[in-house]
């Protein structure tokens, strides 16, 4: 059985540490001539001159005479990872996630030209890079062990092209609702076998109800998967995507995000991923996920541990139902609900540790796979704001983050990331109180992500920022750069950059391609969109004037 102890494992603060990225290596095909340095400087900048005008100006390869393909991989990455790289490290990289079904059930990549389109106006509006969902259920999908890498190799080589680097995200969880959801993709479907041979492989709350989108954790280091435990198949799945993708760690791929539940974030299903993005104006409670026959084997020998096996037999009792006010409820209650008392402080001890455990397992292991490949590793932790401002904070209790007024229950998890060299991903940035406290009043996003940006920030634990929600308004932007700075003002050596959730058509409508382009020049700290590539006058007129231009408003990736 996947035993813990009652209470969450604790860690010194002199564990903390960081990883950084490293520069990416340029590529050069120069003639091998002995030039002088004046020669040679301004050899390399009529290099760059031509490759900017080629990719820009020119629909086709040009001949001889010196000027340069547009599709020469080389020197396009020579030109992004030669210069512009100075411009990125003086501020925040902004990265993009790509759409969910980039790569279809097949493992082909879908609408390649749209992609290349894409791709080449996000490298000139200066993002950094893109954020690529790699798929468990895609990648491993028809047997053990049997993996199928193609259509993330075509990404990263038209990456590469587009002179723009990768972060991988490890997705071990489901995507979507089911079949009919455009967006569905299931856990592998040998493992959806041996889930249906065993169903408390998945978590289960108090009434039955399984929830698919993540294996239990309860059943972490237990031989449940052909032989093989959960731990095992993810070190294997992230083992065999370092050795396919070998040549471009660390140049092209300089990020890895290892998922670690449902919607790839650390937490228990306690809300369904679907549901999330409108949880907080329905105050959902949430439901305590420790009810499959692992989490309960683990919860019963904690109890007889301490000598009280009465406690072992299941969740709360008293935590109403998910809509209901939790100052009506007999455990969330503020000042004399169950949760501060000796039973509740057990229960939400033992139910956060195996949580924090469970991120622990897989930190060791992806820290160990990854080692040496100059790739950052990173994990994220789910927004979940909607009862911050009450005592008992139920919904972050029921996803098991045991954060109370009382309690810091982000801290640990911040400094088990430092412990391995990982940095810390949440999302929320664009979230403002003023606008979700006419909704939910006692909703406060910002206070949640302040407490977790402390965390980081007294760990020196480096820090990804994404939104919750595509909105592409001037004032998610600014508030975007607000809370970086809550973060990076005053370090020495601030790391910070955003994912920007995700790439779909509305990004480049033209208002919203010019109010993200905005916002990236801002994070950036520079005007490369005009001072670099030496263009004066109006994006849009830019964009459409030329009729050989490569990307246009039709770029739009949809």
């Amino acid at each position: 059985m996947a035993i813990a102890s009652p209470s969450a494992p604790t860690f010194s603060a002199s564990f903390c540490c960081t990883r950084t990225e490293s520069p990416a290596t340029a590529f050069s095909r120069f003639p091998s001539i002995a030039l002088t340095n004046s020669q040679r400087n301004r050899t390399l900048r009529l290099t760059r001159r031509l490759a900017v005008s080629s990719r820009f100006n020119s629909s086709t390869p040009s001949g001889a005479g010196g000027s340069v393909s547009p599709d020469n991989g080389d020197l396009q990455y020579e030109f992004f990872h030669g210069f512009s790289p100075q411009r990125r490290r003086r501020g925040s990289p902004v990265f993009v996630t790509l759409p969910v079904d980039a790569v279809g059930p097949a493992g082909q990549v879908r609408r390649r030209k749209a992609m290349a389109q894409s791709f080449r106006a996000l490298a000139a509006a200066g993002v950094e890079g893109l954020v690529m969902e790699v798929w468990w259920g895609l990648v491993e999908r028809d047997r053990p062990r049997v993996y199928n890498w193609q259509g993330y190799l075509e990404i990263i080589a038209l990456a590469r092209r587009c002179g723009l680097k990768v972060r991988a995200v490890m997705a071990f969880h489901q995507c979507g609702t089911g079949p009919g959801d455009p967006h569905w993709i299931p856990l592998p479907l040998w493992v959806l076998e041996e889930i249906d041979k065993n169903p408390d492989l998945v978590y289960s709350d108090r009434f039955g109800r399984k929830n698919m989108e993540y294996i239990s954790l309860g059943c972490d280091v237990l031989p449940v998967l052909s032989g093989r435990s959960p731990i095992q198949a993810y070190t294997d799945f992230m083992t065999n995507f370092r050795d396919a993708f070998r040549p471009f760690l660390g140049a092209i791929i300089t990020g890895i995000q290892v998922g670690m539940g449902p919607a790839g974030e650390l937490r228990y299903p306690s809300c369904p991923s679907q549901k999330l993005t409108w949880a907080w104006r329905s105050r959902e409670l949430g439901e305590f996920q420790c009810y499959d026959k692992y989490m309960l084997a683990s919860l019963n020998a904690c109890a007889r541990e301490i000598g009280m096996r009465e406690w072992g037999d299941g969740g709360p009792i008293g935590t109403g139902n998910l809509m209901q006010n939790p100052e009506q409820t007999e455990f969330f209650k503020s000042d004399t609900g169950s949760w501060n008392t000796p039973y509740g402080q057990f229960f939400l001890e033992w139910y956060s540790g195996m949580l924090l455990l469970h991120g622990e397992r897989i930190c060791k292991e992806a820290e160990t796979v990854f080692r040496g490949t100059e790739v950052n590793t990173s994990a994220k932790v789910a927004g979940i704001h909607w009862h911050y401002s009450t005592q008992s904070h139920p919904s972050e209790l029921t996803a098991g983050y045991y954060n109370t007024l009382t309690r810091d229950g982000y801290l640990p998890i911040v400094r088990m990331f430092g412990k391995y060299g990982f940095t810390l991903c949440c999302s929320c940035f664009e979230m403002q109180d003023k606008d979700e406290k006419q909704i939910n009043p006692v909703s406060s996003p910002e206070g949640y992500l302040k407490q977790l940006l402390l965390a980081a920030r007294m760990c020196d634990v480096p820090l990804e920022g994404e939104n919750a929600a595509s909105n592409l308004d001037d004032g998610s932007f600014q508030q975007v750069v607000k809370m970086s700075k809550f973060y990076s003002d005053g370090l020495e050596k601030p790391s910070f950059s955003f994912n920007f959730v995700r790439m779909d058509k509305n990004m480049f409508e033209y208002q919203n391609w010019v109010r993200f382009t905005r916002f990236v020049r801002q994070m950036s700290n520079a005007n490369i969109f005009r001072a670099k590539l030496g263009f004066r006058g109006d994006i849009h007129q830019f964009l459409t004037s030329r009729s050989d231009a490569k990307f246009g408003i039709a770029f739009a990736y949809c």
